[in-house]
């Protein structure tokens, strides 16, 4: 029987097997609210509870059973409730071969050096609510990376910040010229690949990681976009590490 002092949408998933169509022929069993909180979560990146609270306020009240609807992908549920946003991963287990359930985004050598400037800007200011940053801030650190003229290299580092807002969500603006940080960037690398990374990004820096020509072809290709989301789960190769993301990510630099 459903508990009076519940919210509808807050009664367990046994309590509400009936009721719950939405059209004609409707079997599921989940509230609509619910519904559309795994939608948002299957098509990803994140939800967010500063974003979009009434998804968020779904997905608090009805986890176990969004919970249990992605298991059946083989998909676990991270939620991080200090600063409201949830998302999707693989699931973890040396018990059985889990399939790949969630899609990869390709990411550029730009994409990723953005991605590092960005997860040190968040992480330099503990404790702070917002991160706020300008693109200029951003572009400066960036800039040691140029290899070629300054129109072309401005491109790149524009697709990229493009992609940062639109595509992996992760800068959202808050005024002119002003964008916040999402702490979801924390997620996007984790720390051993962080500090791989940064290591191969400074030789580049200085000079000391291949020739010329290399990096050319690793800086060169960014900025268009064209191949974001189009290598599948079956990349070579992934940043950060697939079963800990809500995104599977390649570099080039990776693929070369």
């Amino acid at each position: 029987m459903p508990r009076a002092d519940l919210d509808p949408d807050e009664q367990p998933l046994d309590d509400r097997s009936a009721g719950t169509g939405l059209w004609s022929g409707d079997t599921g069993v989940l509230h609509e609210r619910t519904r559309r909180v795994l939608l948002e979560l299957l098509k990803g990146p994140y939800v967010s509870g500063a974003q979009n609270p009434g998804l968020w306020a779904a997905l608090i009240a009805d986890e176990t059973s969004v919970r249990s609807r992605l298991h059946e992908l083989f998909l676990d549920l991270v939620i991080d409730p200090v600063d409201e946003f949830a998302f999707t991963r693989k699931v973890v287990t040396e018990e059985i071969d889990v399939p790949s359930a969630v899609r990869s985004e390709r990411l550029t050598f730009i994409d990723t050096a953005m991605l590092l400037v960005l997860r040190q800007l968040l992480l330099a200011a503990p404790g702070e609510r917002r991160v706020i940053v300008g693109k200029d801030e951003v572009y400066d650190s960036l800039m040691i990376y140029r290899t070629g003229d300054e129109s072309t290299f401005l491109r790149n580092l524009n697709g990229a910040w493009a992609r940062m807002s639109n595509r992996l969500r992760v800068l959202h603006k808050v005024g002119d010229e002003r964008f916040e940080i999402s702490p979801m960037v924390r997620f996007l690398i984790d720390e051993d690949r962080v500090r791989e990374l940064t290591a191969t990004y400074r030789r580049i820096a200085a000079g000391d990681d291949g020739d010329n020509a290399e990096v050319d072809d690793l800086v060169g290709d960014t900025g268009t976009g064209d191949n974001l989301g189009e290598d599948g789960p079956d990349s070579d190769s992934d940043v950060p590490d697939p079963d800990r993301t809500p995104t599977d990510t390649t570099t080039e630099e990776d693929a070369e």
